[in-house]
C-alpha cells in the first residue's frame, strides 16, 4: 500500500474453528503471520496457544499513532460487532494466508522438519 514507506498494519486472525479473534498490530504483516503459524500450540502466547494463524481481516496504516488507536478500539468491542467488521472485508471469513503470499505455507519454511 504504502511502497517504499513503513506500513502498520492492523489484523484479525482465528483459528482453524473460527471459535477467537486475536486483534493486533504489526509492522510486518506477512512475517507475523508465519510467526503465529510456527508459535501454534505453544501455551506461552495467546496466539500459539488458540492456534491463531489464520487471517481473516487487516487494515494498513501509513503511522503508528493511527495503527495503535484501531487496535485500542477494536479491542474494546464485543465479538459481535468485531464479526460485523471482518464481514465487510470478508464476508466468506476466507483464510486471507492465500491471499497475502504466494503460497500458503510460505517457501521460507518447507525446509523445516518441525512443521
Amino acid at each position: 500500500m504504502f511502497r517504499n514507506e513503513r506500513c502498520y498494519s492492523f489484523y484479525i486472525t482465528t483459528n482453524s474453528t473460527r471459535n477467537v479473534l486475536y486483534c493486533v498490530v504489526t509492522n510486518d504483516l506477512e512475517e507475523r503471520i508465519i510467526e503465529h503459524y510456527l508459535s501454534k500450540g505453544n501455551s506461552k502466547t495467546f496466539a500459539g496457544k488458540c492456534y491463531c494463524y489464520w487471517l481473516v481481516y487487516f487494515e494498513h496504516f501509513k503511522y503508528i499513532n493511527d495503527v495503535i488507536a484501531r487496535e485500542k478500539e477494536v479491542k474494546k468491542w464485543r465479538r459481535e460487532k468485531k464479526e460485523a467488521l471482518v464481514d465487510t472485508f470478508n464476508s466468506e471469513w476466507k483464510f486471507l494466508n492465500f491471499e497475502i503470499f504466494d503460497s500458503w505455507l510460505p517457501k521460507e519454511l518447507w525446509h523445516r522438519k518441525d512443521l
